[in-house]
């Protein structure tokens, strides 16, 4: 919600006066009634009148020389109606005569009280020193884990007094244990080349560019698409990564390959199939975008099942146009926060990279509403497909994305 303006502050005295409700008045202002009953509460003004009487009045034992000016032990009597709704004295009948301290509503001293608040809490910082201590306690190991700030946030907002925008100022400002340098790699695009006209037409790709993709969807917008590419390690001749992921939720499948070749991407898909079986294989993965690497020319290999039938459709992207697949591409990011270029995957196992896919699933995403992928994707890929490849959500807190997650 965006802040009480001037203009509204004038209405709310206004209405007040006239013994409008908070619910009232907020319909009239288009705001939650919670919000006008803070505001009124936060910034109301507090008056003693010239015959306040004194709350220790009946057993105080200077009533006859009680001056509200100079004693010490004045407190002033407090109305109980200015414990509930409306909190003020605008509208009250008995104000002129009432000699318990007043309260008030003024639009001009609320709005001026406002923009201070708003000026001091900008200029340095607000928190003391044991406040930035439990803060840093917090924070700091989860962000030295390779956590985002938006994973954190998405799971702890409840919990950090400060907004996102003032913890990375913190940072800046080494307040925190955590640094600048421990933060996950931000992703750059490069500025994308105007479109090529492709002149080295070759046999797999009829049919299946990326103009005949676009068409395909437009045709059929209810399918989910899944992007698919390979990583590799230190060496191009080594153990590779197969990755998947299902752009609807962000959801990620990982398989090592020993080598990137055509008949190592075929036969995960023949497992696939022997696991989960051909009507779920059509559900899950109707269309697959990949790129113009060699282990992905025998697309017909990959559109059939074992026993003929049709269970997929490959499209490939342009040459030199790896944007066309942005989701696979930034998650290949998560990827190299825990195996970084120039690593070798000679010595992992499945199981290592099944770790892996289950810490990168259960990051928690802006683009989910703060949710992980796995949340948001567990209905959809139901319960066979996690159970027989090991899938599993990562408690938010142990979710690591450094190399020491796969160190061996």
């Amino acid at each position: 919600m965006k802040h009480l303006s001037f203009t509204s502050r004038c209405m709310i005295e206004k209405y007040i006066a006239y013994g409008y409700s908070f619910r009232e008045i907020a319909n009239e202002l288009g705001y939650q009634p919670s919000t006008i009953s803070r505001e009124v509460k936060k910034y109301r003004t507090f008056i003693q009148p010239k015959t306040a009487r004194c709350a220790h009045f009946g057993e105080c034992k200077k009533k006859s020389s009680c001056n509200t000016q100079s004693c010490t032990d004045f407190a002033p009597l407090q109305c109980r109606k200015l414990d509930k709704a409306p909190f003020v004295c605008n509208n009250c009948p008995n104000q002129d005569f009432c000699s318990r301290e007043h309260a008030y509503y003024h639009a001009r001293k609320a709005d001026k009280s406002s923009h201070t608040v708003k000026s001091e809490s900008r200029k340095s910082i607000h928190l003391d020193k044991s406040e930035i201590k439990e803060l840093n306690k917090f924070v700091s190991p989860l962000i030295k884990k390779g956590q985002s700030l938006n994973h954190i946030y998405a799971n702890h907002s409840d919990e950090i007094s400060i907004s996102r925008r003032t913890m990375y100022n913190y940072l800046d400002k080494c307040i925190l244990d955590a640094r600048n340098i421990d933060l996950p790699r931000k992703v750059r695009y490069k500025k994308r080349k105007g479109k090529e006209t492709e002149n080295y037409p070759y046999k797999y790709r009829e049919g299946r560019t990326y103009e005949d993709f676009k068409r395909f969807i437009e045709q059929h917008p209810e399918l989910c698409v899944v992007e698919m590419d390979t990583v590799h390690g230190s060496r191009e001749k080594g153990k590779c990564l197969l990755t998947m992921i299902f752009t609807k939720y962000d959801f990620m499948l990982i398989f090592l390959l020993e080598t990137s070749s055509q008949e190592c991407v075929e036969n995960v898909f023949k497992q696939l199939e022997d696991m989960l079986g051909l009507n779920i294989i059509r559900r899950l993965f109707p269309v697959i975008l990949t790129d113009n690497g060699s282990e992905f020319k025998n697309p017909a290999a990959l559109e059939k099942s074992k026993y003929g039938s049709p269970c997929t459709r490959v499209f490939f992207c342009d040459r030199m146009a790896s944007w066309q697949k942005p989701h696979i591409e930034r998650s290949h990011e998560y990827i190299r926060m825990v195996l970084p270029k120039g690593r070798s995957f000679d010595k992992l196992t499945q199981d290592d990279i099944t770790l892996l896919t289950n810490h990168i699933n259960s990051i928690s995403r802006d683009s989910l509403d703060g949710k992980c992928p796995y949340d948001v994707a567990k209905e959809f890929i139901a319960k066979k497909l996690p159970y027989m490849l090991g899938l599993r959500k990562i408690p938010a807190d142990q979710v690591v994305m450094r190399p020491c997650l796969l160190d061996k």
